[in-house]
Parts: C-alpha cells; structure tokens; sequence
C-alpha cells in the first residue's frame, strides 16, 4: 500500500511532468510562431526588393527618355541622301605622257568644256587667251578621254569651299604625268585674296608650275592665294548642279573629304565655237 507521503511524491511529479510538458508545448509553439513570422517576413522583404529594384530601374529608363532631347539621342545610321545619279558603264583610262602636249589650240578663239557628270552637265567658258597652256591641255587630255569616267574625288566645306576633280585614281595624287605652267594669276578676277564662286583653276603641289590634270571648282566665295591657275568660268546651269553637290556635304563631318553626292565624270568634252 502507499503511504500518504509517497501519495504526496508522486501527485508533485506528476504535476511537474505536466508542467514541464506544457512548457515545452509552448516552446514549440513560440518556435512555430516565429518561423512562420519569420517566413512571411522574408517574403515579404524579397518582394519589397524586387518592386523596389523594379520600380528604379523603370522610373531610371522614364526619366532619361522624357529628359535627354540632344539630338545625338536619334539614331545616326541613316546614310546621307545622294543626289546624284548612277555612273555610265566604262572604266578609267591608265594614260600617261612624259611630257606636255604642244599647243595647238586657237589662242584667239573660244573654247568650252562641257563635263557630263553623274549629278548633271558643268559647263565651263574656257580662258584661252589668260591660259593657253592650261586650256590646250585640257583640249588634249579631254579628246584621250583621260577624265571619263573619273570621279570627283574631295569636297571642301570648310574655309574654302571647292569640288575637285582630274584625278583618275581618285585618291589626289594622280595626274597626266607631265605638269604644265602657272598662268593668269593676275586674272582681274582674283580680289582681295578671293577666288570667286564660278571659278575653275587648276590644283598643284604647292610649288610653282606643277599643275597637270586636276582641278577644283568653286560653289562659293574663297580665300586662297593668288597661285592656283584660273583658266575657266562656270555656266548658270553648272553652278546649281555644284550647289546640289555642295549641299550633300562630304563624308567625314570636319568640312574636307570625299563628296556623299557620287560625282563622277561621264564624259568631258572641250568645244571650239
């Protein structure tokens, strides 16, 4: 039988047990508690992140497309519009000559050179009288047919304002393989340092009588030194088609480089009349 003290004993443990088992339910339960707390609260802080994170990244795209409006913002791909036709079927002539032709032209006679190019015909009133030289050899080279089918090679934008051309490799270090003298640099029309729009001289080296066979016309005004051969005028009609070149501008953007407008010489022809 069980005595009343150990009756006592074991109603205390038991209720120790139950006590110790209640507080470990509770434990349990405050774990529980917490790690769905603690679930939920992750959830929701990754979410917050990724709207957050979200949200900058849209508001960022928004606020530099409503605040950059410089123009370099628009897509540059776009190649600028050439005004001018295809060239004609044919290729350049390789001639070259070790000396200059003799003169055999009319010195007291006119003369024109039509040039057939791809953007439209460029007439020239020739100088003969002022440039004897530089006129019979353009009669020359333009009867071989050293100019058809060369290209207008540099466009200048930029101080001066010229198209040049002769250069049957296109690259301006070409020519007929012979030079020719300097001539009429005291052309009434050279004033104040100006070579004036319509005017059709030769280009050279840099140096005294080395023009040959290119030549550069001028769509404007320009200031230049009175030692670039002005053997020609250009027609009305030729100076509109020189503007619609001018006006396409030349490909490296700094106002001296090849034409965007393909100007190539279909034919040249010199006309006595």
């Amino acid at each position: 039988m069980v005595t009343q003290e150990q009756r006592k004993r074991q109603l205390a443990r038991e209720k120790f047990l139950r006590q110790q088992q209640r507080r470990t339910a509770s434990r349990r339960k405050a774990r529980m508690r917490n790690s769905v707390i603690a679930s939920v609260l992750g959830v929701i802080l990754i979410g917050s992140v990724a709207l957050y994170t979200t949200g900058v990244l849209k508001d960022d795209d928004k606020a530099n497309a409503s605040s950059d409006t410089t123009p370099s913002a628009a897509p540059s791909s776009k190649a600028p519009t050439d005004p001018c036709e295809k060239p004609a079927a044919g290729s350049v002539k390789k001639l070259s000559w070790k000396k200059e032709p003799a003169v055999t032209i009319d010195k007291s006679a006119k003369y024109t050179m039509t040039l057939a190019t791809t953007c439209g015909d460029i007439g020239i009133a020739l100088k003969t009288s002022a440039a004897p030289h530089t006129v019979n050899s353009f009669d020359f080279l333009a009867g071989k047919g050293f100019f058809d089918h060369t290209k207008c090679h540099r466009l200048t934008t930029n101080g001066i304002y010229v198209l040049q051309c002769g250069d049957p490799t296109a690259a301006g270090s070409g020519g007929p393989g012979y030079t020719i003298p300097d001539e009429n640099l005291k052309d009434a029309s050279l004033k104040g340092g100006i070579y004036p729009a319509g005017t059709v001289a030769m280009a050279n080296t840099g140096q005294k009588h080395t023009g040959g066979s290119q030549f550069f016309l001028v769509y404007q005004d320009s200031q230049l030194p009175a030692s670039y051969t002005p053997f020609g005028t250009i027609s009305d009609s030729g100076m509109k088609v020189l503007q619609k070149i001018a006006a396409a501008g030349e490909n490296t953007g700094a106002g001296d480089g090849a034409p965007n407008a393909t100007v190539v010489i279909n034919k040249a022809t010199v006309t006595k009349s």
